[in-house]
């Protein structure tokens, strides 16, 4: 069998790693990103690694477990890889819900970090 590309190695540890920190220790994500990354959390925008960790760290539940049901990796410009990601998460009591994420990586001196991040949640409105 032939190896995966560089872009699905590195993507796919990255998303391994990012749930394993969000799920367990939220703390830890603030080194995956920079003072320049950019997150879209539904539709707020948060500039820079102090105002991401603020929202992360502010959102309003005790546990989170995420489960993926997919995740795609593409090479992208200017060295870096785009991320998608579909899963479900489970948030205290609540029921289960999907989610989509998307990240673009890029090797900053010798460490890939997420330059950008889109999160929303599946919900539909079917009325």
């Amino acid at each position: 069998m032939a190896e995966r590309p560089m872009w699905e190695q590195v993507g796919t540890s990255f998303v391994h790693l990012y749930y394993q920190h969000f799920d367990s220790s939220r703390v830890e994500l603030s080194a995956l990103y920079t003072d320049a990354s950019c997150l879209s959390w539904e539709g707020q925008q948060f500039q820079g690694k102090t105002a991401i960790m603020e929202k992360l760290m502010s959102l309003p539940f005790q546990k989170i477990q995420h489960s993926i049901t997919s995740q795609d990796h593409q090479p992208a410009p200017d060295n870096c890889i785009l991320s998608m990601v579909v899963g479900q998460l489970k948030v205290d009591n609540d029921p289960v819900m999907g989610f989509h994420q998307l990240f673009v990586l890029k090797n900053i001196s010798d460490n890939w970090v997420c330059t950008n991040d889109i999160f929303r949640l599946a919900l539909y409105n079917f009325a």
